[in-house]
């Protein structure tokens, strides 16, 4: 059993899913590849999964490296798995052109990696790679699972599942805990033992359209009741979210700084009013960047620990996949898929996040129906920017990037049609110019 691992230089990413997979019965002897195209973090990666390798799993995995474009058909050869967390660009120099090029126009975002404008132009720089990933994967493990971790999810996976023949399944973190943190942020922990929830929409916007305790009785009414108290409270840092359920009546599963940009709601021009009332931190994810590589040498000799790397089976989906895919044990998830009717009033051509199982015949998709019409509704002023973007990538078409981010919600409802079409030409031409895979003047290479 071979899982082939892109984008290794996530080094405590990879460390939890590999992790999680050597703990994994199944997968004891399985052969790891670590792959990246920076050499010094690939290192890193490769001396952490090691050293975990021989203290948790007592050797018995085989792990290898692999850098650069020219040895990536090795390390995906005969792979049973792949596993895709890149990040095209990094975020000096590809987030930090997102983020300040939009400024100079007066637009702010917050995330910026899958919607509005940062996440058009992260979804055409990594399709441009993904091109390659499945042009390789075809020729050398065409019946590997692709496990997308990238985002933009909904734009990433849904290139991967319509456009390639690769059997791809898009994975997020949010779905295990959105329940769990809701709970704790309303003071209902009580509640969650034995409890019912049934989640889906798109990634990152998924609703919890039914939550119920261990006896049946729907939590939702003190749910909503004690949401609405907790905002008039005061600040904290989910009160987008928490505004969702008093606005649109339901929870969602990713957090208030990436939901607060997803909308022409919380963040406006001139309303610095919305930006304080709701808490809302312009510009995190570049904060998080700068404060992740500022601590990134202290954080790698914890997570070392003096060569005794330990792990604990984590909630990332990724190892129970490969481990019911393997057994045949059946294990329930939440996955990004190709709509095809599964929520009856999206677009068929959307990807959505609903409740899929998975077993020794692979992931099987549920049917959800309609959902409510305004979480619909919501869903689909995300969902038209996605397809536009994927079309964009396919077609080489600019005309798509236009129309993408002249639809985004976030945008739109700052900038005039001629301001965004300007810093669309202006953000792509920034690109091109970078030393990036997916740059050299092919951003939009069809």
């Amino acid at each position: 059993m071979k899982i082939t691992f892109m984008g290794a230089g996530s080094t405590v990413f990879a460390k939890n899913l590999l992790g999680d997979t050597m703990l994994s019965e199944s997968f004891h002897d399985v052969d790891i590849a670590l792959y990246d195209i920076d050499a010094e973090r690939l290192e890193e990666s490769y001396n952490l999964i090691t050293r975990m390798n021989e203290n948790v799993n007592e050797g018995r995995a085989t792990v290898s490296k692999y850098c650069g474009i020219e040895n990536r058909k090795d390390a995906l050869r005969d792979a049973n798995f792949v596993v895709n967390a890149i990040q095209v660009g990094l975020y000096d120099p590809c987030t930090i052109i997102d983020f300040e090029i939009p400024k100079k126009y007066g637009l702010r975002q917050t995330i910026g990696d899958t919607l509005g404008i940062g996440g058009i132009m992260r979804g055409l720089r990594t399709i441009q790679v993904l091109k390659g990933f499945a042009r390789d994967m075809e020729e050398v493990c065409p019946d590997a699972w692709f496990l997308n971790y990238t985002n933009p999810m909904a734009i990433v996976t849904g290139y991967m599942q319509r456009y390639t023949k690769i059997k791809t399944i898009g994975l997020c973190h949010s779905v295990q805990v959105c329940s769990r943190d809701l709970f704790r942020d309303l003071f209902m922990e009580d509640k969650l033992d034995g409890r019912y929830e049934k989640i889906a929409g798109i990634n990152h916007m998924a609703w919890l359209l039914e939550i119920k305790d261990k006896d049946g009785n729907d939590l939702y009414p003190e749910i909503r009741k004690r949401a609405k108290e907790r905002n008039a409270k005061g600040k904290h840092g989910n009160m987008v979210r928490l505004d969702y359920i008093d606005k649109f009546g339901y929870y969602c599963t990713e957090s208030s700084e990436h939901n607060a940009e997803y909308n022409p709601l919380y963040i406006k021009p001139g309303r610095e009013d919305l930006i304080e009332k709701f808490n809302i931190p312009l510009d995190e994810y570049p904060r998080r960047c700068v404060n992740q590589i500022a601590r990134w040498n202290t954080l790698k000799e914890e997570i070392l620990n003096g060569g005794n790397v330990e792990h604990k089976r984590s909630l990332e989906y990724a190892s129970y996949i490969m481990e019911a895919i393997v057994t045949g044990k059946p294990y329930k998830i939440g996955g990004n898929v190709i709509n095809n009717g599964l929520i009856s009033n999206l677009p068929a051509d959307a990807c959505v996040e609903v409740p899929c199982l998975v077993d020794k015949s692979g992931i099987t998709p549920t049917y959800v129906g309609e959902l409510p019409l305004q979480l619909a509704a919501m869903n689909a002023s995300n969902i038209y920017t996605q397809l536009l973007t994927i079309e964009a990538a396919v077609n080489g078409d600019k005309n798509a990037v236009y129309h993408a981010a002249l639809m985004d919600p976030l945008t739109s409802a700052n900038l005039s049609a001629e301001e965004i079409v300007a810093m669309c030409d202006e953000l792509l031409e920034a690109h091109e110019m970078q030393d990036t895979p997916a740059s050299t003047n092919n951003f939009l290479t069809a």
